[in-house]
């Protein structure tokens, strides 16, 4: 499964581009509406898919998330069931990498051993929590790791040599750089120094992704130019509470189309 993500990247550099990494919130505006969202998006062009479990303490989220999260949560979300929307998507034939994006209650919730077995049955590829620092990541990599899912690790405009030094233990399929401090959506992504990402690139040993603040296909074209994945997800969101729920899918999917066409380098 880390090779599967992993491939993603590579076969994205090969063809001259960055990879489009598109986030959802599972269970918005519902459970099934929201699976049909995300094959959209997979069949429109994304690289791969960030799946957004619903938490009622979204601390990392901006507000359109947050609301998503509550929109979710309200229509009856969990991470079972996330789990069953990640199979169900596989059913279908969509390929594309999912990542299991979220918090870390509700796996401790479930257990981090039988949350590995019910994941890697799924077909989730990897798991990215925002908070559980490297620190105390072992506790979920390890039992992950039994079954081949990875994790992916997050790492701030704040995070210290040190801590990135640290990224190596990890042998991530890629790694997430936040822009920014602060919360997602919440303004414009900074601009970033290319040194740095060369600097994370080369701790880890893996492909590095920016996220945070990136909406436009412009914001994209801009980032794509410079890091190995742009992460697009509150633009993402805001299209799918736009209108009626069964617009949603092509909504969602119109734009991931223009993102993609700006992934080119």
């Amino acid at each position: 499964m880390t090779a599967q993500l992993r491939a993603s990247f590579d076969n994205a550099a090969k063809q001259g581009r960055a990879a489009l990494v598109a986030y959802m919130t599972f269970g918005d505006p519902d459970p099934m509406t929201s699976i049909d969202v995300v094959e959209a998006v997979a069949r429109a062009g994304a690289d791969v898919i960030e799946l957004g479990v619903p938490f009622s303490d979204p601390s990392a989220d901006g507000p359109s998330i947050q609301r998503a999260m509550e929109r979710a949560l309200i229509a009856g979300a969990s991470l079972p069931g996330a789990l069953s929307a990640v199979a169900e998507l596989r059913r279908r034939g969509v390929a594309t990498p999912i990542v299991l994006f979220g918090y870390y209650n509700p796996i401790f919730v479930m257990g981090p051993a039988t949350f590995a077995e019910r994941a890697a049955r799924a077909g989730v590829d990897a798991v990215l929590t925002v908070d559980l620092p490297i620190d105390e990541l072992a506790e979920l990599a390890a039992p992950l790791a039994t079954y081949g899912v990875s994790v992916i690790p997050l790492v701030a405009p704040t995070s210290t040599p040190d801590r990135i030094a640290r990224l190596a233990e990890l042998n991530a399929p890629f790694v997430y750089y936040i822009s920014l401090t602060g919360v997602t959506g919440s303004r414009s992504a900074a601009p970033v120094d290319p040194a740095r990402l060369a600097q994370i690139r080369t701790a880890s040993g893996s492909p590095v992704a920016v996220g945070f603040g990136i909406r436009t296909p412009d914001d994209a074209r801009r980032f794509a130019a410079v890091t190995d994945g742009v992460v697009v997800g509150t633009a993402l969101v805001d299209r799918v509470a736009a209108g009626d729920a069964a617009g949603a899918p092509e909504r969602v999917a119109a734009l991931v189309r223009e993102l993609a066409a700006a992934m080119i380098r």
